[in-house]
């Protein structure tokens, strides 16, 4: 196969798999008495910011809040995986073994069925409808990757810089801060951009543990929001782009870093 084919094929192929966040564009500029033109503008001929501006006036607290679980889940989720990550690949406990292989087995379990059993907790616990609760459910599905991704970045970390910080009189927590911490960017990066993008995506967890509260996230924003106005179409491709935002340019910027960070520990020198 010659390359301009594969090229073509291959911009073909990316072409049908973005056709449908095109198509969610292009509706939600799409005036209502459009909607059900036959066949469809392809683009928006007369174009409205309305269902814009219903975003504005109706979904921001969604996205605020939202904004707020993702950093925490962000915050709390590197704060348990960075020092557990350099304890199993540096510091080799008794055990670590079979927590890597609990840690896999964690990552199997379906999310409904822990979002049931932190519903009975949080209900004696009186953490229902909040959001330092959802920010700690959510942080259960991010850290059990977050560890395994620190384990193998730290385990390519030279054993010589930690003796040499242990010989300038450093002990095993300075030499994690100081020393392995910031050598650890790209996979704290990665892990940042994935517990992020699951906290902002969760559905799951939202509808169990914080339905009908005061602070709800996007994505119960935008289920309320189509059982509503089931006709809006436009404002409700608008809330859909809009909430699609922060993540696409939070991973945009991030790429880099998340290759290096996936792919770290695949390779031994």
């Amino acid at each position: 196969m010659t390359r301009p084919l594969k090229t073509t094929l291959g911009l073909l192929f990316t072409a049908i798999m973005l056709f449908p966040v095109y198509w969610m564009i292009n509706v939600s500029f799409t005036r209502d008495q459009d909607m059900r033109k036959s066949p469809p503008d392809l683009f928006p001929v007369h174009g409205t910011l309305a269902g814009y501006r219903t975003v504005l006036d109706e979904q921001l607290p969604y996205l605020g809040t939202s904004l707020v679980i993702g950093l925490g889940t962000v915050v709390l989720t590197v704060a348990l995986a960075a020092p557990a990550g350099y304890a199993l690949a540096k510091l080799r406990p008794r055990g670590g073994g079979v927590l890597s292989f609990l840690l896999l087995v964690a990552q199997m379990i379906p999310g409904i069925i822990m979002a049931m059993g932190f519903y009975a907790i949080y209900l004696q616990l009186g953490l229902l409808q909040s959001v330092p609760g959802l920010i700690v459910a959510d942080s259960t599905l991010a850290v059990p990757f977050a560890v395994l991704i620190f384990t193998a970045f730290m385990s390519g970390i030279p054993g010589e810089l930690l003796q040499a910080a242990q010989v300038d009189g450093a002990r095993a927590l300075r030499t994690f801060w100081s020393v392995v911490l910031p050598m650890s960017r790209n996979a704290v990066v990665t892990v940042s951009l994935f517990a992020f993008l699951w906290s902002w995506s969760d559905f799951v967890f939202a509808g169990t543990l914080v339905n009908g509260g005061a602070h709800e996230p996007i994505t119960l924003g935008i289920y309320h929001y189509i059982g509503n106005n089931n006709q809006e179409w436009n404002a409700i491709m608008a809330t859909a782009v809009v909430a699609s935002l922060p993540a696409a340019v939070i991973l945009v910027l991030a790429q880099r870093y998340v290759a290096a960070g996936v792919t770290a520990g695949a390779v031994k020198d």
